[in-house]
């Protein structure tokens, strides 16, 4: 397993060109393939922050952009539903965090697939239970939304929440956390015949842990993850004040 983490870190630092084309052919799916599939899209467009627990507070934001390289568990209904094949769906993100008080933090992301019609948004609310300091680690929760747009067969959403415990050390701040996902994913009306297919609720766990290097004006963020059982990696540099 720490092997195919190592690879998907390399893969996101190299910003190797992944194959990726349009959802379009749903009605080719079986009941299970369905399922199967929605289950890879749930875990590659829900919520990631890439971010430590500590608030930003009342005048900071992180300003970001990164890249995430989610592993893909379900090759067939993949190639299925799109036409093409790939063990892992690459997804560029600019995300925007605003502090406020009383450790309360708001963001907004969007994120799409390159070569393909994925598009997916989202925001988050995060809410530090202990702000952090020389002496104690910073923990947070933290709630997220994503939706899918620009998939005219599909309609997702998925909703998440997260426990991220983390501790500055100098110029670098390591963390953790663990969480839950809840996805819909709704096959729409159409000509193809695909309205046969039911709606697929597929539930997560996830776990993570990343480390954030201080830079001078901002900061570049390195995570890893397993969601259920699909590995991933997510990189981020971004303006943090």
């Amino acid at each position: 397993m720490k092997t195919r983490i190592l690879a998907i870190a390399v893969l996101l630092l190299c910003a190797a060109p992944l194959e990726a084309r349009d959802i379009k052919f749903i009605q080719n799916l079986s009941p299970t393939q369905f399922d199967a599939f929605a289950e890879d899209l749930v875990s590659a467009l829900s919520l990631r922050a890439v971010r430590p627990a500590e608030p930003l507070g009342l005048t900071g934001f992180d300003l970001g952009i990164g890249i995430s390289a989610i592993e893909l568990k379900h090759g067939e209904s993949w190639k299925l539903a799109t036409g093409g094949s790939a063990e892992y769906l690459p997804i560029p993100r600019l995300s925007l965090v605003k502090g406020l008080p009383f450790g309360v933090d708001v963001g907004a992301f969007l994120a799409a697939v390159p070569g393909s019609n994925i598009l997916a948004y989202g925001g988050e609310l995060q809410y530090a239970l202990i702000d952090g300091s020389a002496a104690l680690p910073a923990v947070a929760v933290r709630g997220g939304y994503t939706r899918l747009s620009g998939v005219e067969q599909l309609a997702l959403e998925t909703r998440s929440v997260d426990l991220t415990v983390s501790k500055g050390l100098f110029a670098f701040t390591p963390y953790a956390g663990i969480g839950r996902i809840w996805g819909d994913v709704t096959p729409a009306a159409g000509p193809q015949g695909f309205t046969t297919l039911s709606a697929s609720s597929p539930q997560r766990d996830r776990v993570f842990a990343g480390l954030q290097f201080s830079l001078v004006v901002g900061s570049f963020v390195l995570e890893v993850e397993r969601t259920g059982d699909t590995l991933g990696a997510s990189t981020k540099l971004g303006l943090r004040f």
